[in-house]
């Protein structure tokens, strides 16, 4: 069985999301989703709408999870890999080359992000009708 593990905070989901979540899939047989802890999007200055276990129930409905795990800190990425069996490590290209390090341990994936579409921009728009 080939494994594939991708991490994002995956807050607001969107088609991008679900494009990512299914060529991520498509790679292997099984794919792991580790997200972003709220006390980790602390450290990191980012504000998640949904709470963890809100996003986690999200996306553990979603038919190309297999299983979702917590993201706690950004240095646990070589341990879930290796605790995991995991053979592909997949992120959008707007990370290229970040996660190189991987490469030790498993193939390392940067897929195109989807065109059009970011939570970034969905907030700003919904901050932009809500002052409209």
């Amino acid at each position: 069985m080939k494994k594939v593990i991708t991490y994002g905070t995956f807050d607001l989901l969107h088609w991008g999301h679900i494009n990512l979540l299914k060529r991520a899939r498509e790679l292997g047989d099984y794919l792991i989703v580790a997200i972003s802890t709220d006390e980790f999007n602390d450290i990191k200055n980012k504000k998640a709408y949904h709470s963890y276990e809100n996003r986690k129930l999200i996306l553990e409905s979603i038919r190309y999870v297999d299983e979702v795990i917590p993201e706690n800190t950004w240095e646990q990425k070589i341990q879930d890999v290796v605790n995991n069996d995991v053979d592909i490590f997949v992120m959008g290209d707007d990370w290229k080359g970040k996660f190189d390090f991987l490469k030790d341990y498993c193939e390392v994936v940067y897929l195109p992000r989807t065109v059009g579409i970011s939570t970034t921009k969905i907030k700003k728009d919904l901050f932009s009708v809500k002052n409209g």
